[in-house]
């Protein structure tokens, strides 16, 4: 079994807690910046063809130096948009090196100790959240197998200790040279059965953990969404 020894510390609070909805942030979407050069724009080097070190050239280098950046971040955010789906918006952190797509109509909401958070308002046990913490590790592995790591998370992290939890499954797979670890799981209350997906995987030097669920009398309807939100969270170098 997993050492809760070795295990990160991340108490995590469920954000469907009312106790916890806190601020809503409204409208915070990024719209992206479309660069295009035209070619009546560029100087014209075909009157000196042999005269590399001519003026034409020299300016169409710099003009290449200074559009290729641009070009450079337009074809990254277009790939991530081409990825989104339809009826889900696309997170992207890049500060701490992590993205996601959430459904749409959900809202962004600050919950103490997650680092991001949205939310049905609607249904409360609706939601996905983003909590990280340091690590030395340097790959999910090193924790142990899935099974073991999902069992230690869920009874100690991922629901309280006043809920009885239940493993159902625990998967493992690659994305680009990146290990990460998922788990379906039931969290039962007094109150409410919350039916959940948790993703966590190891990079720049974090232990990143996305979760998300609904309650158990929804989860039929809500279980294709949720889990195109916890397949669509992959990390990357910052």
């Amino acid at each position: 079994m997993v050492s809760l020894l070795t295990l990160p510390s991340i108490h995590h609070a469920w954000p469907g807690s009312s106790t916890q909805l806190g601020l809503y942030r409204h409208g915070q979407f990024r719209r992206s910046i479309a660069f295009v050069v035209r070619s009546e724009h560029l100087p014209s080097t075909s009157a000196s063809p042999c005269k590399e070190d001519g003026p034409g050239r020299r300016q169409l280098l710099a003009v290449g130096v200074t559009v290729a950046p641009w070009l450079f971040m337009s074809q990254q955010a277009a790939t991530f948009a081409a990825e989104t789906k339809k009826g889900f918006l696309p997170v992207t952190d890049k500060k701490d090196g992590y993205t996601f797509l959430y459904p749409f109509g959900w809202q962004e909401v600050v919950v103490e100790g997650q680092d991001k958070v949205f939310k049905d308002v609607i249904e409360p046990l609706e939601s996905v959240s983003v909590n990280i913490i340091p690590t030395t590790k340097q790959d999910i592995r090193d924790f142990g197998p899935p099974q073991e790591v999902g069992e230690t998370l869920i009874q100690k992290v991922l629901a309280s200790p006043t809920q009885k939890t239940k493993l159902i499954e625990a998967t493992e797979h690659d994305v680009e040279g990146k290990s990460y670890y998922t788990f379906e799981f039931i969290a039962k209350a007094p109150n409410y059965t919350r039916h959940a997906l948790s993703t966590v995987c190891i990079g720049n030097g974090r232990f990143y953990t996305v979760t998300t669920g609904a309650n158990e009398r929804r989860w039929e309807k809500m279980k294709d969404r949720l889990k195109t939100v916890v397949d669509s969270f992959q990390i990357f170098n910052v």
